[in-house]
């Protein structure tokens, strides 16, 4: 894949410089300089500290992306929420693993899925990369880009707390607020491999919530994270004393529902490829929008 701007600046900088203000990594150029591809100034062949002067045209070549041969393919459906050349948005559905586990006999993660996608499609890039992770039972926007630039493009992003994500989810009990934070660091739990636990020592977690609507039992609530620990709804709700229906590893009943109720419903982020704003939105799944019709 070829990626090419022009260079608006108005004195002469070498080449390695005006790329990565268009965003290319070090390890990119790498990839370009020592794996196959190419840095051009003007679409011919150039060395990364090569000047380059106010209008000329610079591109980076990235070599297409050979698929891991340990993942397997699996034939398994998935709703498309946006694709472009860049980016693969899915619709995941509960009980779907995002990634696969080690311990299955047969793979059917998301990740297989989109791999057998890719094969079927012949895309020249065959790397399921994978840059937001939601649990097996919550459903929601996941999101693939479909390359190596693309997934550095988004992993600075979510550094930078640049992608926004909301949720939403039924919890147990009354929330008595309409807005609120909730401040509380979160690691892993000593007593288990999978869970974490809300803890002094561990590392920093704010989520923000709206409560949307309440009934004696119950309280809907619309989550925006503004930092990504694993399971840092769960756990924080579970804090508050208002667990997640369905969340049984952390105290919530599953009298209702068979799985945590935890929907990812939007996610926006910046695509410099297009050069605009991406944003998906997914609409709550069945069984979660029968329990808030029983509500």
């Amino acid at each position: 894949m070829i990626f090419t701007w022009q260079y608006q600046g108005t004195t002469e900088r070498k080449l390695r410089s005006v790329l990565k203000s268009f965003g290319v990594t070090s390890s990119l150029l790498k990839v370009a300089i020592f794996h196959g591809g190419s840095l051009q100034i003007d679409h011919q062949p150039a060395w990364a500290v090569d000047k380059v002067l106010p209008g000329q045209m610079v591109g980076i070549e990235l070599p297409d992306e050979t698929a891991n041969p340990r993942i397997t393919a699996f034939p398994g459906s998935f709703q498309i929420a946006y694709e472009d050349a860049d980016f693969l948005v899915i619709n995941k559905d509960a009980g779907v693993a995002t990634v696969p586990a080690h311990n299955v006999a047969v793979q059917d993660s998301l990740v297989n899925r989109v791999k057998n996608y890719y094969l079927v499609h012949q895309y020249p890039n065959q790397v399921t990369h994978v840059a937001t992770r939601l649990d097996k039972d919550t459903s929601g926007l996941v999101v693939f880009p479909k390359h190596r630039f693309a997934h550095a493009v988004l992993d600075r992003q979510l550094k930078r707390h640049q992608v926004k994500k909301e949720y939403v989810a039924i919890v147990g009990g009354q929330l008595s607020n309409h807005h609120g934070y909730i401040y509380a660091p979160i690691s892993r739990d000593p007593e288990s491999f999978v869970k974490r636990q809300v803890c002094d020592d561990g590392k920093e977690s704010i989520t923000e919530y709206w409560t949307e609507r309440t009934v004696e039992q119950f309280s809907v609530v619309r989550i925006r994270l503004h930092t990504g620990r694993t399971h840092q709804i769960r756990v924080h709700f579970s804090f508050l004393g208002h667990p997640l229906i369905g969340d049984d590893m952390y105290g919530g009943t599953g009298l209702f529902m068979s799985r945590q109720a935890l929907h990812c419903r939007y996610i926006s982020f910046y695509s410099p490829f297009k050069k605009q704003q991406i944003e998906c939105q997914a609409p709550l799944p069945d069984d979660m929008n029968k329990l808030i019709a029983k509500l």
